[in-house]
């Protein structure tokens, strides 16, 4: 049986598939899972059950390359046993993917669809149809009458291969793979905000873009720069000091003026310099492709993952880029039972996006 039979799909399977299932963000230091459970009093509201993080062992992942599969399935396994669950939704690594988007007749029946689309493939992913796993999507489109707008995403089939076999080692089952940042505007954005806004996943070893458009993925990308190279720059400002503390001081202090602690911000901001320049980049390459497009104009740019809890960072941002930015509220798009409040502390959530938009698949 070939992979894709095994998951079905590639990427999100249709809506009478869409089974419960553990949310599962897998980087290249640590994996995230949560998990929901209906709340008995109503279909319609959900409960936190399981949540946790699992360190992988170093090496085992690079820039979301899988170098040691049963490292691996031996992770995912752990929190098979953690948990008790065995269906699984895993994301992939932005770094990996191809995105492209391209037109086709409206005539073009389902059949047909992803035979046009891979003749289209090398023509704008270096792969081939044979080397590449690939999934679309349909954007809306009031405007247009005679074509559909097709927003396709393209990984190597060694990488798809390569989680797949991890997760039958573990003995789990993945109902879906999923980019990041796809999953990250399931719960970072309103579930009805038709607007465009970028996403940047500010993790620890590097930080994850993607642009996303009436809930649909347009544009991913990454930087290599993350919470380890801040930990590293205050190192070289205040001497080895503990990782729990430089995280303090990040979040209590950041890039805010501090007499008690002048020499945060100052070891801080040429990091995060670097990581807003690049920010800038991209929004210069996005406005460049999509000047003659105002309903693709960037409204706001949303923060998440373990670093986007640094003090005055959104205030940072918002006064360089000169766009509104905020952290992600990653329940918003969660109908909670009355009173019910998710035991992830807030400062700790802005890690788990991908995880909850994962698990959230099943319900939305």
């Amino acid at each position: 049986m070939s992979v894709l039979a095994a998951v079905t799909s590639v990427f999100p399977p249709p809506t009478f598939m869409r089974l419960p299932a553990l949310g599962v963000d897998v980087s290249d230091t640590s994996l995230k899972y949560v998990g929901f459970t209906p709340d008995l009093t109503s279909g319609q509201k959900l409960q936190l059950t399981t949540w946790g993080d699992i360190s992988i062992p170093e090496g085992a992942l690079q820039r979301g390359l899988v170098n040691d599969v049963a490292a691996l399935g031996k992770v995912l396994k752990e929190m098979r046993e953690r948990t008790g669950q065995d269906m699984v939704r895993l994301s992939l690594p932005e770094e990996r993917a191809y995105v492209f988007e391209t037109e086709i007749s409206r005539s073009t029946s389902r059949k047909e669809i992803r035979g046009q689309l891979e003749f289209r493939l090398e023509e704008n992913v270096p792969l081939s149809p044979r080397d590449a796993h690939f999934g679309y999507e349909i954007l809306p489109d009031p405007v247009r009458h005679d074509k559909l707008r097709v927003l396709v995403t393209v990984y190597a089939k060694e990488t798809i291969n390569n989680y797949h076999e991890a997760c039958q080692m573990a003995g789990v089952t993945p109902i879906s793979f999923e980019v990041e940042a796809q999953a990250i505007a399931r719960s970072a954005i309103g579930s009805d905000d038709p607007r465009t806004h970028m996403i940047v996943d500010f993790g620890k070893t590097r930080s994850g873009i993607g642009i996303v458009n009436q809930g649909a993925m347009l544009y991913t990308s990454t930087i290599d720069i993350g919470g380890r190279e801040l930990s590293s720059a205050m190192r070289d400002t205040l001497g080895d000091v503990a990782e729990s503390e430089l995280t303090k001081l990040k979040n209590e202090v950041g890039l805010l003026p501090s007499r008690s602690h002048p020499e945060v911000r100052d070891a801080l901001l040429p990091v995060v310099t670097s990581v807003v320049d690049d920010i800038e980049t991209r929004l210069a390459y996005w406005n460049t492709r999509m000047q003659d497009s105002d309903e693709r104009h960037i409204h706001s740019i949303i923060l998440c993952g373990g670093s986007a809890n640094m003090r005055g960072l959104p205030d940072h941002v918002t006064d360089v880029v000169g766009i509104a930015t905020h952290r992600a509220d990653i329940w918003q798009n969660i109908t909670f039972p009355a009173d019910y409040v998710p035991q992830i502390h807030r400062r700790f959530s802005y890690g788990y996006a991908t995880a909850v938009g994962l698990a959230l698949a099943s319900y939305l």
